[in-house]
């Protein structure tokens, strides 16, 4: 049957305003792009990618330090405060202002992140993190620690928003999962050395200010580093910036191989091609463009995957860890840091194996199979929790074997592929803004598990919780499943063109 002349009309207005698509869309299932058959300059990648990471390390570091710091805080032996008594609503606020935080830096990134650029906001996240790492290790009063706490939030915040970006926009295509992956095992090294730093000056008076104070160091590497590091050219061109001034920068990005610049200019011609039809389809309808066409599907994907990644049970299995590894004879409670940091380690190396298999196993399988496991983990844990004594080896075992199957697949799909697709699945025009949305999904509902997760585990007794986040694992497999597409070695541009059949 003929097209109307209505589809017919609209049809060509999208050829000629986006005339890049069709070959990339073409491409993206054919002979590789420029990009992609670039040789990889693996020491400014390494650059590239190694300082914005630093701000996941600084995350993670904070998480794995504030466990050890509130005990040494509150305590009159070790605090070297005369404000040591802290209430458990104090206790909670020095603990959970830092996420606090984080959602104002990610309300933050989504008002001005895309005026600031990538680059200028890592910086800006460096300057919090290292401020705040001053004002909490010094604190000499409780209103101070939270100020101080609240800051170090504030970078949490633009760090987590900003360095999914940056890495994307500047790696080359087929190593840009491995490296947006690696950056969740940064957060896991940094939750590592604070359990570290924990148990170094758990026993020392004002031991909480050493183990707050030794985040200033790669605050300032953060810092230092991006002040050298190229602007994305990505954004320059998003900007208004000159296709020259892009291809300056980006020549920057590929090192040695960046010194071909015929080559740099086509893959930045086909930049400011996708950019100049994604900004002018989102300039039309403004804010509400987020939420229409072909920039709701990856809104859905990136927010989705931030809200499971949160409401699948990780506190509630976490926070349980060290009592299932007591009942099972492995640590005393006085063991407890150590069972941390055992734990710690297994999560590193699942995260290595996410790492290591995500560019060629694929995002797409990598979620499936680990949603599957995560949920069989969870529905265990529910029927050892309602039908077998809790004192029984059988269901000490068995909690055992599912804790450790439900944080390894935890780690091999949730844990680094929803901050991956964060960074590389919005369109250019609005990932700035998208990517916040996403952050602030992530944060929100982090916040909001920790608040009411206590009274949902008494009301509803532990093994109907665990069974409810079983099924929201289910709902969260069949999600991906739907809506998710595989995305291992498309350039951003050939990802964005995905979504062209949304419209």
């Amino acid at each position: 049957m003929p097209a109307s002349p209505r589809l017919a009309r609209e049809s060509g207005e999208r050829s000629e305003s986006r005339p890049r698509y069709s070959s990339l869309q073409a491409r993206s299932g054919g002979a590789a792009t420029t990009e992609q058959e670039q040789p990889i300059d693996w020491f400014i990648t390494s650059l590239l990618f190694l300082f914005p990471a630093f701000g996941g390390l600084l995350f993670g570091y904070d998480i794995g330090a504030t466990s050890g710091a509130i005990v040494s805080l509150k305590s009159a032996a070790t605090s070297g405060t005369t404000w040591y008594e802290l209430s458990p609503l104090q206790s909670g606020l020095a603990v959970s202002s830092g996420l606090l935080g984080a959602l104002a830096g990610s309300g933050g990134a989504f008002a001005f992140g895309e005026k600031l650029g990538r680059r200028r906001e890592l910086l800006l996240a460096a300057a919090c993190y290292g401020i705040a790492t001053l004002v909490t290790a010094s604190a000499g009063s409780y209103p101070q620690l939270l100020a101080g706490r609240t800051l170090y939030g504030l970078g949490i915040g633009f760090a987590m928003h900003a360095a999914p970006a940056y890495i994307a926009e500047t790696t080359p295509a087929r190593v840009r999962g491995l490296l947006i992956s690696l950056k969740e095992g940064f957060i896991v090294v940094g939750i590592l050395l604070g359990y570290l730093a924990s148990s170094q000056f758990i026993d020392s008076v004002g031991g909480w200010r050493y183990m707050y104070g030794l985040s200033l160091l790669p605050a300032i590497l953060l810092g230092a580093g991006m002040l050298w590091l190229p602007e994305s050219p990505r954004w320059l061109l998003l900007s208004g910036a000159s296709e020259e001034e892009a291809t300056a920068n980006c020549c920057r990005a590929r090192g040695q191989y960046g010194r071909d610049e015929g080559a740099v200019r086509s893959d930045v011609s086909d930049m400011a091609s996708t950019m100049q039809a994604s900004r002018s389809s989102t300039e039309e309808a403004g804010f509400s463009a987020l939420f229409k066409g072909r920039n709701l599907r990856p809104l859905t994907i990136g927010m989705s995957l931030m809200l499971f990644q949160q409401i699948t049970g990780q506190p509630s299995v976490l926070y349980y860890a060290t009592e299932i590894f007591e009942k099972a004879g492995f640590a005393s409670q006085s063991d407890a840091s150590k069972v941390s940091v055992g734990l710690g380690f297994f999560k590193l190396v699942m995260t290595g194996l996410a790492v290591l298999t995500v560019d060629s196993w694929g995002r797409r399988p990598l979620l499936l199979l680990g949603v599957s496991l995560l949920t069989v983990a969870l529905a265990a844990l529910s029927a050892v929790n309602t039908f077998l004594p809790a004192s029984s080896p059988t269901a000490t075992w068995t909690s055992v074997v599912a804790l450790l199957l439900y944080v390894g697949a935890y780690q091999a799909s949730f844990g680094p592929i929803s901050w991956l697709m964060v960074g590389e699945v919005f369109p250019l025009a609005v990932r700035g803004p998208a990517a916040a949305l996403a952050s602030l999904t992530n944060f929100g509902s982090n916040f909001l598990v920790s608040l009411v997760l206590p009274t949902v585990q008494d009301s509803l007794g532990l093994g109907t919780t665990y069974a409810v986040f079983a099924g929201i694992g289910i709902v969260s497999l069949i999600t991906i499943y739907n809506i998710v597409p595989e995305t291992r070695g498309k350039t951003l541009e050939e990802i964005e063109a995905l979504w062209d059949k949304d419209q």
